[in-house]
């Protein structure tokens, strides 16, 4: 630093010091040789750099100690530290994330190579035969694919599902995937989540939501999806005939255990015009309703519009007052109150009415009588009209005629009511297909489905290998028919008569073979003494007339995805059991095993878990006696209940 400068900025002491060692420096420099010269240059260079430091106090010289207490500033304010490393510490965690992921990514990516997958010739040219000399189609195109666990399927005995509902669904998820060769056939390709169809109707739920591909379903256990329908079935031959989609040639598809879960179609009553309604069992019937309610509200928005045409266009109607119709006309009334008040013209509001055509005395009928009557009194408030004891005449493209009977003196008068939307939600009827079967087969007699046995075996089919599950399904309750059995089980005298120990011990294969009649037959000794001659004992009389009155109290279950879902969880686990023990049917000829479902595994017993319905901003709870019903925090526990229960995943289906 030079001297004028040094005078200026530092203090005498300091420039006193400085010029000190400056002067001792020039007067060194100036007697000495050229080489102690670039020395002491080098050294008044360093001192110059020495005093400079000291000057600014950035020297770290051990003369020149910190202040006593003095702390870094990291230990001062360690709250701002924190808060200053804090997205640095958060934007390095993304940044490290984000490369695992990638390298994950990577290090899972393979290249395709489809072209040296195997395929069985006889999957691309199946050979003929059957009655109907149709192609057999013994191996499929996937047979022989080796990216799935278990899909060698060369050994396996083959299980052909029939629908691609809640049973097939609970099918496979307890299925052991080792066990058999799998193949699931249905008319689309996707699952649907049939509880919230009514909220898709009206958009509060997307349709995309609702569905799942089958085909990652049936991945689970190494199977094979085939779309088509089901339209015979060869018992003898063990055939069942698919329809392929788009009119193509039917194909014959093997199989060594048939399972039908197909569902059902709505009961038409015999009631005319039913093409005028719609209904609500698909994808495509939701997106029609979505449309045509839609259609009606903007329709009744124009000025050409005259004032019948838009009380016609604005007016709903709902015949069936179950868990279905009441659940879209909530969702219809709150769609009313939400999107028509705040997107279209006010005055709509108050011309919209939806009516209810229930044939009971209340709404929601197989449910407590206190969920039913909170129901109605909702309604009631919500201004939805309700049409009690009523059934449907007939069904006009802008009418729908209906009696309603007088519970007391039992006449009937004659009403109609304006409807420019009809939905027909009321009871069931066989599909096709399980009309098919039920009139190849003996003692089906029931209208509305096939009659199965407590191990869901269809009736009347060769033991053990067709099962049939869900709403096409129903279990067989009449106990008459199989008396004789329990007779010649139990008469152990051979007399002809039952005596109190004998019937004991027949009551323990009744309820076996008919769980549902277990709760009839809990008090043993009331029910025998009721029914018993003065001879202390039971003759076929007396117990023809027991076995007809028990019958008569058992109720059959309700068509329900929970018990669908039960059955098939039932189904699949009792399948891999039996499955397991690889039994021929040598091994069942020689009588080794004349029973294989009843020896190895036990009937089916249902366990209600509940009903609950959506009625508009709240819902209603019926929980084996426990009943419930509220408002906003009801229906968000109707919505978690039913969410947890979807499944979720890429979407692969088409619709």
């Amino acid at each position: 630093m030079p001297v004028p400068v040094l005078r200026q900025r530092c203090p005498a002491a300091v420039q006193s010091r400085f010029l000190h060692r400056q002067s001792a420096i020039t007067s060194a420099t100036s007697s000495s040789s050229p080489v102690s010269s670039v020395l002491v240059s080098h050294a008044r260079y360093a001192l110059r750099g020495q005093q400079q430091r000291t000057l600014f106090g950035l020297s770290k010289s051990k003369k020149d100690p910190k202040p006593p207490g003095w702390k870094p500033f990291y230990r001062r304010h360690p709250g701002w530290t924190a808060a200053a490393a804090t997205p640095f510490v958060i934007l390095g965690s993304l940044g490290v994330t984000l490369l695992g992921l990638w390298a994950y990514d990577a290090s899972t990516y393979h290249h395709p190579h489809a072209a040296k997958v195997p395929i069985d010739p006889l999957a691309l040219n199946p050979e003929r035969g059957g009655k109907k000399n149709l192609k057999i189609a013994t191996a499929l195109i996937d047979d022989l694919d080796d990216n799935r666990v278990g899909a060698s399927g060369k050994d396996k005995k083959r299980l052909v599902i029939v629908g691609g509902g809640w049973g097939s669904v609970g099918i496979l998820k307890h299925l052991d995937p080792e066990v058999w060769h799998v193949t699931l056939v249905a008319p689309e390709n996707y699952f649907l989540f049939h509880p919230l169809l009514p909220s898709a109707t009206v958009g509060t739920v997307e349709v995309r939501s609702l569905v799942e591909p089958l085909r990652k379903v049936i991945a689970r256990v190494a199977g094979h999806f085939l779309q088509g329908r089901a339209v015979d079935v060869d018992f003898a031959e063990r055939f069942l005939e698919v329809q392929c989609p788009g009119g193509e040639e039917n194909f014959y598809l093997p199989y060594d255990k048939l399972v039908i879960a197909c569902g059902s179609i709505n009961s038409t009553h015999g009631v005319p015009g039913l093409d005028n309604c719609f209904q609500l069992k698909t994808v495509q019937d939701a997106q029609a309703i979505r449309r045509r309610v839609m259609d009606n509200l903007e329709k009744a928005a124009l000025p050409s519009t005259t004032a019948d045409e838009r009380k016609k266009l604005l007016s709903f109607v709902v015949c069936g007052g179950g868990p279905t119709g009441v659940e879209f006309a909530s969702e219809l009334w709150e769609m009313v109150n939400e999107d028509v008040l705040n997107y279209m013209p006010k005055f709509l509001r108050d011309e919209i009415k939806v009516h209810i055509i229930q044939s009971r005395d209340h709404i929601l009928n197989t449910y407590a009588e206190k969920i039913s009557e909170y129901t109605e009194e909702r309604f009631r408030r919500n201004e939805i009209d309700m049409i009690l004891n009523a059934r449907v005449k007939e069904v006009k493209p802008d009418e729908v005629v209906y009696t309603v009977k007088d519970p007391a003196t039992g006449s009937t008068t004659e009403h109609m009511v304006d409807s420019g939307f009809t939905l027909w939600s009321t009871g069931i009827a066989m599909n096709p297909f399980t009309q098919r079967v039920a009139s190849l087969l003996p003692n089906q007699y029931h209208k509305h489905a096939l009659e199965v046995d407590s191990h869901l075996r269809v009736l009347g089919a060769p033991l053990g290998t067709v099962y049939a599950l869900g709403d096409c399904a129903t279990i067989e309750t009449r106990l008459v028919d199989h008396l004789l059995e329990f007779v010649e089980r139990c008469d152990d005298n051979r007399d002809g008569n039952i005596d109190r120990r004998e019937f004991e011990k027949m009551l323990g294969h009744v309820k076996r073979k008919f769980p549902a009649s277990e709760k009839h037959f809990s008090k043993i000794q009331a029910v025998f003494d009721k029914y018993r001659r003065d001879n202390g004992t039971l003759g076929l009389n007396e117990l023809a007339d027991m076995f007809i009155e028990i019958s008569k109290k058992i109720t059959a279950l309700p068509a329900t995805a929970q018990v669908a879902n039960q059955q098939g969880a039932y189904l699949g686990k009792k399948l891999s059991t039996v499955g397991r023990q690889n039994l021929d049917d040598t091994t069942l000829k020689n009588g080794i095993y004349d029973d294989p479902d009843d020896v190895l595994y036990e009937p089916f017993k249902y366990k209600h878990m509940g009903s609950i319905a959506y009625i508009g901003n709240s819902a209603v709870f019926d929980f084996n006696g426990y009943d419930w019903a509220g408002g906003l925090l009801a229906m968000y526990l109707w919505r978690s209940v039913y969410l947890s229960d979807a499944l979720f995943g890429r979407d692969l289906s088409k619709f």
